[in-house]
């Protein structure tokens, strides 16, 4: 997995950091204990029944809504994030991925990082159960003027949350270099 970050920001650095080392996973004994405590949690869970010691992962519903545009290589997307619940989170980190590719020396908001030539991550903060994250906003430069940009929207890390509704929070919007603000 490459992760290149050229903008450092607050939490996202300790979330794909986090993440890369579950991805990549964790060799030796300490790494296959974990594994087998995870999978006996999981069954027993999927059963429907809880055993001393299992801790079970919160339920929370991530949901975004937003508007991105394109207009002469530069790309806005701003998004809100939400939690439908039942459980508050202390943060959750969301991806966008680009259909182009990003100009270099992007600045970037409060929260996020550049974690590719096409991709950015970003905190969304505390959401709390039923409740909505902080606004997101980005004006991003793309390497090109190309006529057209997919904007793909999910979540990359979610702090170890159950989330069994994914309608509302895995978008893909196509923005034409028209200047016009497309929703999701």
């Amino acid at each position: 997995m490459e992760v290149v970050t050229v903008t450092v920001r607050r939490g996202v650095v300790r979330s794909v950091v986090a993440l890369g080392l579950v991805l990549a996973g964790v060799a030796g004994q300490a790494g296959a204990a974990q594994a087998g405590v995870a999978n006996a949690g999981a069954g027993a869970v999927a059963a429907g029944r809880a055993t001393a010691g299992t801790v079970t992962a919160p339920e929370a519903d991530l949901a975004y809504h937003g508007r991105v545009s394109l207009s002469d290589g530069r790309l806005a997307v701003w998004v809100v994030p939400e939690n439908q619940g039942p459980a508050a989170l202390a943060n959750t980190t969301l991806r966008l991925r680009l259909s182009a590719d990003l100009a270099d020396g992007q600045e970037l908001a409060e929260g996020c990082a550049r974690a590719g030539q096409r991709e950015v991550m970003c905190e969304t903060g505390a959401l709390p159960a039923h409740g909505r994250g902080r606004h997101i906003g980005l004006r991003l430069r793309l390497q090109e003027r190309p006529p057209e940009v997919v904007v793909r929207v999910d979540t990359w890390w979610n702090g170890g949350a159950t989330d069994r509704n994914h309608t509302n929070d895995e978008y893909a919007v196509l923005a034409l270099d028209t200047g016009d603000a497309y929703s999701f």
